[in-house]
């Protein structure tokens, strides 16, 4: 819901699963995660989808796969958590301008998994490959851990006006481990959980 022009007022968007957002994306048939992994013991080592290297018996979590199938990062890691549960985070921003030309950005989040590290980015859909930063800028304060309940709170300032070439990135850090300004190793030791584009 947006109470006006985002440039002039406040902006409320929901996030969705980077699940459902990739595979809609690139038009894939069957809807998968591109960076968790479910048990395959068919399934040889390859380079699957956004270049994530597997290894041998894992495959690309599909959102129509039974949801109490335990997830895995890209090297059999154990993502404490099941397809279900993975899926089913949510939660929603709000984005707020600034007089200076910063941009306040308000998160909640419920189903995160109890206690782990999770850290806010910004998808930069204007560069080629796709661009992303710290939704803080600095790498500090877009870092934060889910509450014993799974549920997170946090607000961070944005160095400028977010538009439709930018997306707010949940990014979960299976290391459990902040990395920064930079996300991590993808579907090793992070993973794109949740998304929300900018109008």
């Amino acid at each position: 819901m947006t109470t006006g022009t985002h440039a002039q007022s406040t902006t409320e968007l929901p996030f969705e699963t980077h699940a459902a957002f990739f595979s809609a994306e690139v038009g894939l048939p069957v809807a998968i995660d591109p960076q968790v992994f479910v048990i395959d013991n068919d399934a040889a080592a390859a380079v699957g989808a956004q270049g994530i290297l597997h290894i041998v018996g894992l495959r690309n979590a599909r959102v129509s796969d039974s949801p109490v199938l335990p997830v895995y990062s890209a090297i059999r890691k154990p993502l404490h958590m099941n397809l279900g549960q993975w899926l089913g985070a949510r939660g929603a921003a709000r984005l707020t301008p600034l007089s200076d030309g910063r941009e306040t950005v308000a998160v909640q989040l419920a189903g995160l998994v109890p206690g782990a590290r999770y850290s806010l980015f910004e998808n930069h859909f204007d560069q080629q490959p796709i661009g992303f930063s710290p939704l803080d800028d600095t790498g500090i304060k877009n870092t934060f851990k889910a509450d014993s309940s799974g549920a997170a709170r946090v607000t961070v300032t944005a160095p400028k006006v977010l538009t439709h070439e930018n997306a707010i990135l949940v990014v979960y850090h299976s290391d459990g481990l902040a990395h920064g300004k930079l996300r991590g190793r993808i579907g090793r030791d992070a993973h794109h959980q949740l998304i929300a584009r900018v109008p």
